[in-house]
């Protein structure tokens, strides 16, 4: 198997946490026979600063002549004062309408090794799995009119059936796979665009009568997450909401630098970690990649349906978490500090190990 990754690594620490990703993905095409080929682009700040925009059309070519793009992080204080339209992050939003990549799945899992790193108690996040559905191409973030004055600041919460159906769709049939319960996210006491979602996805529920679906408003949500994240299995949400919520379960898990997404769309698919490009820490070794590593993982399920190698990459990691290695994001006493580098060489020797201990040469790709 031949497989082109187009390499977005950013800004920050983004070039970073790609890098140590891309090492561990060499490894497990060796072991799976897959040969990779690499096309690094920029995109974000970086790409402002030399091209004078942050998404390129050599960039977009790039994905689309791509079977996945991994990207790093974008964006930082230097870019701050650009118009919007010029900030790094426009080249998020150009990537997701562009490459149609209207599903986002964001999983937050607890390691058992990082159960002390969370705020929260022990007791209420041990056993924690569950995986938001988030909305991508539609919401205030691509709604128009848009805009601001002195006086008045305006965006458009609008969503199309199509839109919908879609992304609820996707969330039915993974949790089919999962424990079959949906929890669909909205403000439908207040917003008409809401209760538009909630009828929609009630429509769409009808073709899956073993899924248990129920509806919760956001700020409850919000609550619920923290209070008692083993409720939940699938959560589906809109753009907005979903931005916010996997925020707050990617602090369950310990640290933003645990949680990886895949954003998938029709014919294209972006992995990336949910956490940003940390420019504070950029360039010392700091940087937690295992977010990145897991993203990788998600690769490969999600784009090349290899779901030994990312079953065996997130053992890796578990692995390597059980060992004491830490990062400073998820830092505890009694653990075992290490960089960026000792962390990405932790995850490749333990997944050499756990791919040895398997039965050889009994894979499939």
């Amino acid at each position: 198997m031949n497989l082109k990754i187009t390499l977005l690594p950013g800004d920050g620490i983004g070039p970073e946490v790609v890098s140590a990703a891309v090492e561990v993905m060499k490894v497990a095409a060796e072991k799976f026979n897959v040969t990779l080929k690499f096309n690094e682009q920029l995109a974000g700040g970086c790409s402002y600063d030399k091209f004078g925009k942050p998404l390129t059309e050599e960039t977009l070519s790039a994905c689309y002549d791509s079977d996945a793009v991994l990207l790093g992080a974008v964006g930082g204080y230097k870019w701050e004062n650009l118009p919007q339209n010029l900030k790094p992050e426009a080249a998020l939003l150009g990537l997701r309408k562009a490459l149609g990549l209207y599903t986002n799945i964001r999983p937050a899992k607890v390691y058992s090794a990082l159960l002390s790193s969370s705020t929260l108690k022990p007791e209420v996040i041990e056993g924690t799995d569950f995986v938001i559905f988030r909305e991508l191409t539609g919401d205030v973030y691509f709604g128009e009119p848009r805009g601001f004055d002195e006086n008045k600041g305006w965006n458009t919460m609008i969503y199309t059936k199509e839109e919908v159906v879609r992304i609820a769709r996707s969330a039915f049939e993974v949790a089919m796979k999962r424990g079959k319960r949906v929890v669909s996210v909205d403000k439908a006491n207040v917003l008409d665009c809401s209760q538009f979602w909630r009828k929609v996805v009630h429509e769409v529920h009808k073709d899956y009568p073993e899924i248990e679906l129920s509806d919760m408003y956001v700020d409850n949500a919000a609550m619920q997450i923290v209070r008692n994240p083993k409720q939940f299995d699938v959560i589906l949400t809109q753009n907005l909401f979903g931005d916010i919520l996997s925020d707050i379960a990617a602090m369950i898990t310990g640290s933003l630098g645990m949680l990886p997404s895949a954003s998938l769309g029709t014919k294209y698919a972006l992995y990336e970690p949910v956490h940003g490009s940390a420019p504070d820490i950029a360039g010392q070794g700091k940087a937690n990649p295992l977010a990145t590593i897991s993203s990788v993982a998600m690769m490969f399920a999600y784009s090349f349906q290899m779901y030994k190698a990312a079953e065996l990459i997130e053992a890796a990691i578990d692995k390597t978490l059980s060992m004491g290695y830490r990062t400073a994001d998820i830092y505890s006493p009694g653990t075992n500090l290490v960089s960026t580098k000792q962390m990405k060489d932790a995850v490749i020797e333990n997944f050499n190990q756990v791919y040895d201990e398997q039965a050889l040469g009994v894979f499939t790709l």
